[in-house]
């Protein structure tokens, strides 16, 4: 099976339409989305319509979890809070209700898929440093072979055993035998490594074979969307520059 990863695409139509167009060229069987579908960006009820209609397996990102009344986000800064409040307004009753029934983890054969930390899937941990892996050691006989994350915006894959984990720094690689894995999956809709393509995953379940893919998209379009959607500006600028 060729399981197609995307995640965290706060809201950015124009990023999630070139994935998804990437994507349907490649043969996948499975479409995932790993999180935060809404957010930061200018077109949360069109994204919102799209993954609901065409992923196979979604799981809860912290964005989707505060506009549908799930988490309290009142510690987020104020222009964060501002794209949450607005984006709940603009939401239809389907799509809220569709963020409402979202698990926190999903499977699909032996793989995991959460937004955050397996370790702790309603806190939404970050997981993009090798000091941020001691408690998946610990905890190894506990999880799925392997783990699919987003929530980092970051593209970073570790494999561990019971003893230690290590940084996988490359873009595309097989899966080591007789260890387990946590995959970061990148960011469609607002990346944060300063490379400001959008960015996706295929996952080959036989082959054991992972890629990361970066697509070039109109991320004029989509910071016009936010600022005429009354959105920081800030999160328009960003987009330009990867971060």
């Amino acid at each position: 099976m060729r399981i197609g990863l995307i995640t965290d695409i706060h809201a950015n139509l124009e990023a999630l339409e070139a994935v998804l167009a990437v994507l349907d060229g490649k043969r996948i069987d499975f479409l995932a989305c790993l999180g935060d579908v809404v957010g930061y960006g200018g077109q949360p009820d069109e994204c919102c319509n799209r993954i609901r209609t065409l992923a196979d397996a979604c799981v809860l990102g912290n964005h989707d979890a505060a506009v549908c009344g799930r988490m309290d986000y009142s510690y987020y800064r104020v222009p964060a809070r501002e794209a949450l409040d607005r984006h709940a307004a603009r939401l239809s009753d389907v799509n809220r209700e569709w963020l409402m029934s979202l698990p926190y983890q999903a499977t699909v054969g032996d793989v995991a898929l959460c937004h955050g930390s397996p370790a702790s899937l309603q806190d939404f941990e970050y997981i993009f440093v090798l000091e941020q892996m001691r408690e998946l050691v610990a905890r190894h006989a506990e999880l799925a072979p392997v783990t699919f994350i987003g929530h980092s915006h970051l593209c970073k894959a570790f494999a561990f055993d019971h003893e230690r984990a290590d940084e996988l720094l490359r873009t595309r690689f097989t899966l080591e035998p007789e260890r387990k894995h946590l995959i970061t999956v990148g960011s469609v809709g607002q990346p944060r490594d300063y490379d400001p393509r959008a960015c996706c995953a295929i996952y080959d379940t036989e082959a054991r074979h992972f890629e990361y893919l970066r697509v070039p998209y109109d991320i004029e379009a989509a910071a016009r969307k936010i600022v005429d959607s009354g959105l920081s500006v800030t999160f328009g600028k960003r987009l330009f520059l990867g971060v």
